[in-house]
């Protein structure tokens, strides 16, 4: 096995500013939520949110949905990888935290691309329709093997689907007072899964990507 590399803070901010920038809008959107507090760890990380906009770029992605969109700052990288006639689907249960992200959506551009559906996420994943090259959730983890059996159906062959805090802080290996139960199974239940090809990334609390065959 090849070196692996201890990803410190110090050089993780080395790799944030090696790597895409996040501009002004996008730097100012991620200032807001910040001052939300607690709510804030919620956050897409810098690194992720340029992750996203390249896989959008990369696939060619023309038509993406995203479940559990906080702020708006994930979707506001999606949107940006898209073509002008693209379209991303953001559902999420919260007009508040959303609202913060319109404004932003608004001032990069993009929320013409952007339809933001408010309601319950468990209910509105079973009734999307269509196909999608994209999909990214960020939502109760609790519910991730049941987006993941809703959603992967509408997605193209080759399409990638991508699932955020699948690490819970690494809680899902060794043994701990809060075992990560939700996490632990979802990734058991992709990983077997022959309809997949699945690829585990160690940034921000851990992105699964899943390309449907």
């Amino acid at each position: 096995m090849g070196n692996q590399v201890q990803v410190t803070d110090q050089l993780h901010d080395y790799m944030v500013a090696h790597g895409m920038p996040l501009d002004e809008i996008a730097t100012e959107l991620v200032a807001e939520t910040q001052g939300l507090g607690r709510a804030a760890v919620m956050l897409t990380t810098p690194d992720q949110a340029a992750l996203l906009t390249t896989l959008t770029r990369l696939i060619s992605a023309r038509r993406a949905v995203e479940i559990g969109t906080f702020t708006g700052f994930s979707a506001l990288a999606i949107s940006r990888g898209l073509p002008d006639d693209g379209r991303l689907i953001c559902l999420d249960v919260d007009d508040e935290w959303t609202s913060i992200g319109r404004k932003y959506w608004e001032r990069a551009g993009v929320a013409d691309k952007i339809d933001l559906r408010i309601g319950d996420a468990h209910q509105s994943a079973t009734e999307l329709d269509g196909e999608f090259d994209l999909a990214f959730v960020d939502a109760d983890k609790g519910w991730y093997v049941q987006y993941f059996e809703a959603v992967l159906p509408l997605i193209r062959p080759n399409g990638l689907m991508l699932f955020d805090n699948t690490l819970a802080g690494g809680r899902v290996v060794g043994v701990h007072d809060e075992d990560p139960v939700d996490r632990k199974e979802f990734n058991a239940h992709i990983a077997k899964d022959a309809r997949v090809d699945v690829v585990m990334l160690g940034i921000g609390d851990g992105l699964t990507l899943v390309r449907k065959k």
